[in-house]
């Protein structure tokens, strides 16, 4: 029988030497909480207290909530492990004899209309896919690079080392997703390219939130985006759309350190930008209004008070159709179905995951937020509901007993 969340809190809490009282302490949550998850009384909780049990075990969230870490299909060209290994580039490392290429490396053109092919992969939801062309991708990048050091290669390669650093993040596995970062970083310094620098302390600030580390992940986001404030007379596109990218990524952990009026005046910040740029495209990712409007509905869920109501009030002021990656789509109907379930429409909320579920199978899997709603959904069930344990099952979330 696969282990429960119960299973991995008491697992975690007796490693760490700490009684049941004391991790309620820690973690700011009622002792008998702690009691009923560990007793497989209850087989979850409110996401917000999911969260702070993981701080104060000292874990990231997807290992206590048991988040899927592989892709569904293997691949003979790549994966994950194959991901990992071409990220820590051993070769790299000073001292290290370097190995020679294998083989010629392909054009400079063919190798970037392949970071542009992997771009599309990633928002469109095809890990399986991705892990499985991203290792050749960037093993073939840094050939490139040797051969022609040219800032767009290097430029290029910084975003493919941030396909690298979101696909591991996705997949759990953020200590690569950071090591990926730094590769991203020390390209764009390669490429005299701030933007695609600012791009990667965004990206930083996402792996770091995802582990936990909250006000670090706000302060970098922030202080890069107060480095980058464009002039709004004669700024760019691409100025004021990595702008907006780390306004929106300082505002995040903003609220879940609870401080939702920051958070809101960093996304008033950011529409303003996006109003002044228009919808933009670039640095491996986009910029709009309805970008910042679904990051609204995010961060009113967030923190230690979520405000459904208000996320679903939010929602409504967001066009579907104007979501231009199928993956931010996804992501913002998945917050919306949190938002319907914690305002006492469950039967909303599983149309709506199941919505989700049908137009990107693969990524939902690898969706905390997503498991987490199913299971207390399946925990307060008061019929049978074969919707919802299908779901359940495909999802791995434990049935209730």
């Amino acid at each position: 029988m696969n282990s429960t969340i119960g299973d991995r809190v008491k697992d975690l809490r007796e490693f760490r030497d700490l009684t049941q009282e004391e991790l309620a302490d820690r973690a700011g949550v009622h002792v008998d909480t702690i009691r009923k998850l560990e007793q497989n009384k209850r087989q979850s909780a409110r996401i917000s207290t999911l969260r702070a049990l993981a701080r104060a075990l000292d874990v990231q969230l997807e290992r206590l909530v048991g988040q899927a870490t592989v892709t569904q299909e293997l691949s003979d060209d790549g994966g994950l492990i194959a991901l990992r290994d071409a990220i820590q580039d051993i070769g790299a490392l000073p001292g290290v004899p370097p190995v020679g290429d294998l083989e010629d490396p392909p054009s400079e053109d063919e190798w970037v209309s392949g970071v542009t092919a992997a771009t599309g992969l990633y928002w469109s939801g095809d890990y399986s896919s991705l892990s499985g062309t991203l290792p050749l991708l960037l093993r073939d990048g840094r050939a490139v690079a040797r051969q022609a050091p040219t800032p767009r290669v290097w430029g290029q390669l910084g975003l493919a080392y941030q396909l690298a650093a979101c696909l591991s993040a996705q997949a759990g596995h953020t200590d690569w997703a950071y090591t990926a970062v730094e590769k991203q970083l020390a390209a764009a310094e390669r490429a005299s390219d701030p933007l695609l620098a600012g791009m990667g302390v965004s990206t930083l600030s996402w792996v770091l939130l995802r582990q936990g580390r909250w006000e670090q992940a706000q302060d970098i986001a922030a202080r890069k985006a107060e480095d980058l404030e464009p002039g709004f007379l004669r700024a760019t596109g691409p100025q004021l759309a990595v702008y907006g990218n780390l306004l929106t990524a300082a505002a995040t952990p903003a609220a879940r350190r609870d401080a939702h009026d920051d958070a809101m005046t960093l996304l008033r910040a950011a529409e303003a930008a996006a109003v002044r740029s228009g919808p933009v495209r670039a640095y491996g990712t986009a910029f709009s209004v309805v970008d910042v409007r679904t990051q609204k509905v995010n961060v009113s869920l967030a923190g230690t008070e979520p405000q459904p109501a208000a996320a679903l009030r939010f929602a409504r002021k967001v066009d579907l159709k104007s979501i231009s990656r199928p993956v931010h789509s996804a992501a913002h109907r998945v917050d919306v179905a949190q938002a319907q379930y914690q305002t006492g429409d469950s039967e909303a909320a599983l149309e709506t995951l199941l919505e989700v579920e049908a137009a990107q199978p693969e990524w939902i899997r690898f969706q905390a937020l997503a498991t987490a709603t199913v299971r207390e959904m399946r925990e307060t069930e008061r019929r049978r509901n074969p919707k919802l344990r299908g779901l359940a099952a495909r999802l791995g979330v434990e049935p209730a007993l």
